[in-house]
């Protein structure tokens, strides 16, 4: 391949050239990609230009820089483990899809306030006090690790005596307990990715530019008003979220 002919910025025009290379296998996932002389040779550019356009493929998560050794092609294994988002119950007794997964460490509870977005999930103002419970989990298969947040509003915590003394039971028992109030639960859960925050990435143990999904759900009592949220976070590299689905009416569809 010869100088480039593509429009936009130089070390760009490189660094797609480089990526449809990835993507079409030119460049296998592992292998080493060319030195900055010959990338410089291939392509007729600058040393400056080459370095610029290896960064931007290193921020995209596609290439890894080994110092004294190159730069090369990261390998995008399949998740290593499947996260089950639905939830069985039996009698009286609920399982979630991570009810087997193991607590790292002891749950903390404290007082926290409603943001703009958890307000809104829970249809409450922003700066609602709220009981919070965050775990720290471990898939006992395969070390993933994923972060569970449990936000209660008092109101909510009020309706079960238990709940208000131990907001830091497991969520299975938290939706038995409503459920013993009289409350016929339904759930709504959204998924998004996002980069983590360092205090995440570490916690999670993600590399460098990789995303983690994100999974609100939020249960539903009477008239479809919120009662909890919840939030899981896990890294896009490491899990995949699974949903049971049926052809049910749409009233039904919103049941999990």
């Amino acid at each position: 391949m010869g100088e480039i002919q593509r429009p936009g910025a130089l070390y760009q025009q490189v660094a797609a050239e480089i990526r449809s290379g990835i993507t079409t296998g030119e460049y296998k996932p592992g292998s080493l990609l060319p030195s900055e002389a010959q990338l410089i040779e291939r392509y007729g550019v600058s040393r400056p230009t080459v370095r610029k356009a290896i960064d931007a493929l290193r921020a995209e998560g596609l290439i890894e820089v080994i110092h004294g050794k190159g730069s090369y092609v990261r390998a995008l294994p399949a998740p290593a483990v499947n996260i089950e988002r639905t939830i069985t119950r039996s009698g009286k007794t609920f399982r979630t899809g991570h009810q087997d997964w193991q607590q790292i460490e002891a749950p903390t509870v404290h007082r926290t306030t409603t943001t703009a977005i958890t307000g809104q999930l829970l249809e409450l103002p922003e700066g609602e006090a709220l009981f919070a419970v965050d775990r720290l989990l471990s898939d006992p298969h395969t070390e993933a690790r994923a972060l569970h947040r449990v936000l209660i509003p008092f109101a909510t915590a009020d309706q079960a005596e238990e709940l208000a003394k131990a907001p830091d039971a497991d969520p299975g028992q938290i939706y038995a307990l409503l459920a013993a109030t009289g409350h016929e639960l339904t759930w709504d859960e959204t998924v998004s990715a996002r980069m983590p925050l360092p205090d995440e990435r570490d916690a999670l143990r993600v590399p460098d530019v990789t995303p983690i999904l994100l999974a609100s759900r939020v249960t539903l009592g009477a008239e479809r008003r919120p009662l909890l949220l919840e939030e899981l976070r896990t890294g896009a590299d490491r899990a995949q979220l699974a949903y049971h689905l049926s052809a049910d009416s749409p009233r039904a569809l919103r049941t999990a």
